[in-house]
């Protein structure tokens, strides 16, 4: 079973970190762009970061941009989205999605396999 887990939210307070990892299982992360989605309470999910297979490409949202880093280790089959400085708006439920193209963007209808979410609070 293809299956994509992300772990490491919580609760953090403004100007923390937390660093998320999405794992993947019953396939190879190698060949995959990995993109970081995020959905606040009653908003639209948006596109946050992606990676391509290669790790040659990155791109963010331009509200993450200097603060979030995304990186992979496909020896590990991981992805992580390191994030610092955090903010109250970055509280959400985050996703990862993996696109068999390789190539990564933050267009969610490229994206064929996505994980559960991890939750994401940001307050004091």
């Amino acid at each position: 079973q293809l299956q994509l887990v992300e772990s490491g939210g919580g609760l953090v307070q403004p100007g923390g970190s937390l660093r998320l990892s999405c794992a993947a299982s019953g396939f190879t992360l190698n060949y995959y762009a990995i993109g970081w989605f995020r959905q606040a309470p009653g908003k639209e999910r948006e596109g946050v970061s992606y990676i391509s297979s290669n790790s040659r490409s990155t791109a963010y949202a331009d509200s993450v941009k200097g603060r979030f880093t995304i990186s992979r280790d496909n020896g590990k089959n991981t992805v992580y989205l390191q994030m610092n400085n955090l903010k109250p708006e970055d509280t959400a439920v985050y996703y990862c999605a993996a696109e068999p193209l390789g190539t990564g963007d933050l267009v969610e209808g490229h994206y064929e396999y996505w994980g559960q979410g991890t939750q994401v609070t940001v307050s004091s």
